[in-house]
């Protein structure tokens, strides 16, 4: 794929299913074809016009790509269930435009659900470990929460080189929850958040407090893409697909890191941004993935947006909140809004209708070019998507 393909994919429809706790009555299943039914009708198709399925798999489904299309009628020219984590819809995008361009489909359907907090199959220690791996042999058995301990690693060594107040990432976590306020369907919905208040909240791996890290909720999201010269017959104003990275970091766990602050976003964006041919200043929206503060802190860095040890500077002040010159995760991200086990798919969902201009008080005015930032595993895995109108 190279800078050519830029403009020529868009993305035209998406969804969330419902969000937050949806009871013990439903599944994955039921959350990714809700998801994806309303999706379909966003973009004003219908299920008979989908021929590629990529979806990714949660703790209960082995072949999740084979059942879903099986429930919707499907019979998928392609079926991808790759599976690298947070990122993993996002990098679902570039092998359905990988698959577009070699003529294997022509409308592909991005999905994702999981019913973790209904379920109780995400508990603070983290997913069961294979015993016989490395991390079920050397980090489980000494008790490091999983994933919170290596993202708490992570901004522990941040802390050493750079220094790091207390503050630094109470300013994310702060306007990502106003950010929350303005969204009607945001598990965090009508519910403040003030400096002294995130202060004040219990540590639960130093040096992440609880309001570092992100919610455990139900949810399900969709996306669907195709070339541009459909979704320009669609009902909505199509997307476009400006450029995306993605990269495994060649590690699955924080000990097979060189270092730990260098993350694949030094490479996925600026492939990106090259392949879209825009820079830093075309960039009007952020979306980052922020299951903990961390996250956007390293990512503004090694997305080369600030200079290394300067992201910590990078929120503060409300700079990224609903009043800011960078707003940032304006759904209520992972911290506010929802986050039920993988939250790549809900960053595109926003940004595509911040570009549409669907989101009402809390539409950011003037979007032309969104950045989408993905991670997977513990640092393990990375994508980068920017996004634009036509």
């Amino acid at each position: 794929m190279d800078h050519r393909l830029s403009g020529q994919y868009a993305i035209a429809g998406v969804a969330e299913s419902d969000l937050g706790v949806v009871g013990p009555g439903r599944t994955e299943l039921s959350l990714q074809v809700q998801a994806a039914l309303r999706a379909i009708a966003d973009a004003g198709l219908t299920v008979k016009d989908v021929d590629g399925i990529f979806v990714q798999p949660g703790p209960f489904e082995r072949m999740p790509g084979l059942l879903l299309a099986e429930y919707l009628g499907i019979q998928a020219r392609v079926n991808d269930t790759t599976m690298v984590g947070g990122c993993s819809n996002l990098q679902h995008i570039e092998h359905a435009i990988a698959a577009i361009e070699a003529g294997l489909c022509e409308v592909a359907l991005i999905a994702y659900g999981s019913t973790q907090r209904s379920a109780g199959t995400r508990q603070i220690g983290g997913v069961s470990e294979d015993p016989r791996s490395p991390r079920g042999q050397f980090e489980i058995p000494y008790g490091l929460l999983s994933p919170i301990g290596s993202y708490a690693l992570a901004t522990t060594r941040y802390r050493y080189l750079y220094g790091l107040e207390d503050t630094d990432l109470g300013w994310l976590a702060v306007a990502t929850r106003e950010w929350a306020n303005l969204n009607p369907v945001a598990y965090r919905h009508d519910d403040p958040l003030t400096m002294s208040e995130y202060l004040a909240s219990p540590w639960i791996s130093w040096p992440l407090r609880r309001d570092d890290i992100c919610l455990v909720t139900d949810g399900g999201g969709a996306i669907v893409l195709t070339r541009i010269e459909r979704a320009r017959d669609c009902a909505k104003k199509p997307v476009l697909v400006l450029g995306i990275a993605s990269r495994s970091n060649a590690h699955y766990w924080v000990p097979g890191l060189d270092d730990i602050l260098t993350t694949g976003a030094r490479v996925t964006g600026p492939e990106a941004m090259s392949m879209a041919g825009v820079s830093h200043q075309d960039i009007d929206l952020l979306e980052i993935y922020d299951a903990f503060t961390t996250m956007p802190l390293l990512a503004v860095e090694n997305l080369g947006f600030c200079e290394r040890g300067q992201g910590r500077y990078f929120f503060h002040n409300g700079r990224t909140g609903p009043r800011g010159e960078m707003p940032m995760n304006t759904s209520g991200g992972g911290l506010s809004y929802c986050h039920p086990g993988m939250f790549g798919v809900f960053l595109v969902v926003e940004a595509v209708r911040q570009l549409r201009g669907e989101c009402d008080s809390r539409q950011v005015k003037g979007v032309q070019v969104a950045l989408c930032h993905a991670f997977g595993g513990v640092l393990s895995a990375e994508s980068t998507v920017l996004l634009g109108k036509e």
